[in-house]
């Protein structure tokens, strides 16, 4: 479920670059890196994992787990092999590529979900999070705020794509997920026979 999970993510991830109306801010800050430096957006995004798992451990002695890893691994291999392959169509026309975008906003909640219900660990990004949260004392909505902005800044002076679809990724992903999430636990609950986790609240 956690590896399933991170594929359909980054499918989502494809859709939305292919649709050519704005991505995530740390999609921004990756794709900012491949236009500037070249590589491929899956390798940035590892190598973007590498660096915050380093730090979160520098700033809160946050040590990687075995989630943590594959998440940076796996999602990067998921994003280029979607690339490679093709796997999302070209469109063109506003009406197509705003359904296209939609939708993977839709498909990123839905593998979101799916990949954190296994409960094997945050995610590089999040840990970073949750070490500038422990060493700022800040609120975890302050911390994610100031971080993505960030990387958004970072990305978009390196020629990174920013749209009114980043903003809309920005406002929408957390409501979609806060749904998503309690549909999978209930899957992998009832798949062993358990009762669902307490659910995450934002």
């Amino acid at each position: 479920m956690f590896l399933l999970g991170l594929a359909v993510i980054a499918y989502g991830v494809v859709m939305t670059i292919e649709a050519d109306f704005g991505v995530s801010p740390w999609d921004v800050l990756h794709i900012g890196l491949q236009k500037t430096f070249g590589l491929t957006i899956g390798i940035w995004s590892q190598l973007i994992g590498v660096l915050i798992i380093l730090l979160s451990y520098l700033l809160g002695k946050i040590k990687p787990g075995i989630g943590t890893i594959l998440n940076m691994v796996a999602f990067g291999l998921f994003i280029d092999l979607f690339m490679w392959m093709g796997a999302v169509p070209h469109v063109s026309g506003l009406p197509a590529r705003i359904l296209l975008f939609l939708g993977g906003l839709v498909i990123m909640a839905v593998g979101i979900g799916m990949y954190i219900s296994p409960r094997l660990g945050a995610g590089p990004r999040d840990s970073f999070m949750l070490a500038l949260h422990e060493r700022m004392g800040w609120s975890i909505q302050a911390v994610r705020m100031a971080i993505e902005i960030t990387v958004l800044g970072m990305g978009a002076l390196l020629g990174g794509p920013v749209s009114i679809g980043t903003l809309v990724i920005a406002v929408f992903t957390g409501p979609l997920i806060q749904r998503t999430i309690p549909f999978w636990e209930r899957v992998m609950a009832k798949s062993y026979g358990q009762r669902p986790k307490e659910q995450i609240h934002a």
